[in-house]
């Protein structure tokens, strides 16, 4: 079986977020999937199968399971793009997440994502003690987005990683408005054994209609300020998040299962 192991959100190796891709004939037993991604230990290892029409597609963590994924999408595309759908430009998802379309733009690939709501909560004591510093705004949809003054309490926070675990939300995300790039973050998911999270997708379905409301428009470029590193280009499309960036091969492998 082959997998393929890709940054992505970057143009440089050992930059943005690994993924594994796995390119099946057939569906796995669950266990072994989550067994496979426990292996690797990346974020994320993404499993798809062609379907019918375009391809089906699952993402494990090393915790399990999970219903969005942003960069091992990505990561999935460039494979099907580059190795096993070379004559396309667009393919479809079918997702726990509904149906994700993703098309190629020269050196970028393009992810339609759907927006998640901005359901403001109150800030708490926890989160402030959890983070090392407190937000100014706080919002809950599937993750919990902290909101912060300034871009270095992103780039200088040192979380309390349990106490993050005991906040709401899947994952935990951290925003500020940025000097180089629109906006500027983190992101946080314990509770899926991934301390921190290089690069996400999924969190700029949130951070997205956050800060194209708040400057005044409707894309944006955004930064990912983990050890790591990457950038991402956000655009806000009615009730969709365009979610673009780059990808490159790191490892192309064949796994004895």
């Amino acid at each position: 079986m082959k997998q393929y192991i890709v940054d992505a959100f970057s143009s440089e190796l050992f930059h943005g977020n690994q993924a594994a891709v796995c390119v099946l004939d057939e569906w796995l037993p669950e266990k072994m999937m989550m067994d496979i991604a426990a292996e690797n230990n990346f974020s994320e290892t993404a499993f798809t199968v062609k379907a019918s029409e375009g391809y089906d597609l699952r993402w494990f963590t090393p915790g399990g399971e999970i219903d969005l994924c942003g960069h091992a999408t990505l990561a999935t595309a460039y494979v099907l793009f580059n190795y096993y759908e070379k004559e396309n430009n667009k393919i479809v998802f079918h997702t726990l997440s509904g149906d994700l379309f993703c098309g190629r733009r020269g050196e970028y690939i393009e992810m339609d994502f759907p927006v998640y709501s901005l359901n403001e909560v109150p800030v708490t004591d926890e989160m402030a003690d959890a983070m090392g510093a407190a937000p100014k705004e706080a919002y809950l949809d599937r993750d919990l987005l902290l909101v912060y003054e300034d871009e270095d309490i992103i780039r200088n926070m040192k979380p309390d990683i349990d106490k993050v675990k005991r906040l709401d939300g899947m994952g935990v995300g951290v925003t500020a408005r940025g000097k180089d790039y629109d906006c500027v973050s983190r992101f946080f998911v314990p509770e899926l054994s991934i301390p921190e999270d290089p690069v996400t997708g999924s969190v700029h379905c949130m951070i997205t209609p956050y800060w194209t409301e708040r400057l005044g428009k409707s894309s944006l470029k955004a930064y990912q300020a983990s050890k790591r590193g990457g950038e991402l280009i956000c655009e806000l499309r009615e009730n969709r998040v365009i979610i673009s960036g780059k990808v490159v091969v790191f490892a192309v492998s064949e796994l004895m299962i």
